[in-house]
């Protein structure tokens, strides 16, 4: 339920923040919004799972559009981005709000926050990719919170930022619909970055996520097939996810919907936000680097470690040191035009 007036909602419709939203169908009882596989159907003067979408007078609509409550350059490493323009920057965005609820979110000040479209204040998309020049970034990134939320905004900045020569990245939790997916895909998006919770129950009680895991990997899978550069993230979570029975699981639906050249970071949970179990032992990460290893997979990283020798590129060929990273930075690249020096090994990045 929300607690806005009558008065309000009307004076929403028209505001720089409030757009017609796409992705949505008439359904009984109200609009099943298309966006993310929470599939919420909304009755009238009420808002989604989210609180991004709202039902105003029988049509959808979205309450973030173009409001842009944090931005910063910051580089490709952070994200992470290991294969993609390493040692590069993008201007990096994002709106309010998630379609998960994931205790320990390390961003829960920006994505519990609620949409506030009476308040909020609209960034035009050229003031992005002007701030992306002047910071020196080759793209952008949107990041911090669910950038699935400022959906309608970004099919409008990646196509200007395209025509600007610019690449458009996502760092997401990969809750979106095909449908959604495809549509980035087609305005512009690069890159993304997808964050996997872990098993199908830790996506359903803890993060809510109504269809369980099976979204994910599949926007992973799809991802790829629509020509995307992808990497991946599993969030080691103490007390759920750090074994070995439940790492192995995820080594598996890797290989089967990412591959075995697609780099999987497996990072390093600290407590926050409702979820206070201890940080991540190092051990575990070691023996699920291995694991990955072992398993097929080419590119495990560990992350959120700085400083740790399993956040650089190794030849998986030769095992030479190809890329050297430090505090989220690339300190040095040791290859030939991308190859490894000792056996011609040609690592699978884009430059």
């Amino acid at each position: 339920m929300n607690n806005d007036s009558g008065s309000d909602k009307r004076n929403m419709v028209g505001l720089p923040t409030v757009r017609q939203a796409l992705l949505a169908e008439r359904v009984p009882g109200g609009i099943r919004c298309g966006l993310c596989r929470q599939r919420c159907v909304i009755t009238e003067d009420e808002k989604g799972f989210c609180g991004t979408r709202m039902n105003i007078e029988g049509e959808l609509f979205t309450l973030v559009y173009g409001d842009i409550v944090s931005a910063e350059s910051r580089p490709m490493e952070i994200k992470p981005f290991f294969h993609f323009h390493p040692g590069k920057s993008t201007m990096t965005i994002c709106s309010p709000s998630c379609n998960l609820r994931c205790p320990w979110c390390q961003n829960s000040p920006l994505s519990r926050a609620a949409p506030r479209p009476l308040r909020s204040r609209y960034v035009g998309m050229e003031e992005i990719i002007e701030a992306a020049r002047a910071a020196g970034d080759i793209g952008l990134c949107v990041s911090f919170t669910e950038p699935t939320m400022l959906f309608e905004y970004c099919l409008g900045l990646f196509r200007e930022a395209r025509s600007a020569r610019m690449v458009n990245t996502f760092v997401s939790n990969g809750y979106m619909t095909p449908e959604a997916l495809h549509m980035l895909a087609r305005a512009g998006l690069d890159a993304i970055n997808i964050d996997v919770k872990g098993s199908d129950e830790v996506y359903r009680e803890y993060c809510e996520g109504r269809e369980g895991d099976l979204p994910v990997w599949e926007n992973i899978k799809g991802a790829l097939e629509l020509g995307l550069h992808v990497e991946v993230v599993h969030l080691v979570v103490t007390g759920l996810s750090d074994n070995e029975e439940a790492f192995r699981e995820i080594c598996r639906k890797h290989l089967q919907f990412a591959g075995p050249a697609v780099p999987l970071h497996v990072t390093a949970y600290r407590p926050a936000h409702e979820y206070h179990k201890p940080a991540t032992s190092i051990g575990f990460l070691e023996y699920a680097y291995r694991a990955a290893k072992e398993a097929g997979i080419l590119f495990p990283y560990i992350g959120n470690v700085p400083g740790h020798p399993y956040e650089n590129t190794y030849c998986p060929k030769c095992g030479e040191l190809l890329l050297e990273r430090s505090g989220f930075r690339l300190e040095r690249d040791l290859t030939e035009e991308g190859r490894c020096n000792s056996c011609g090994y040609l690592l699978p990045i884009v430059w």
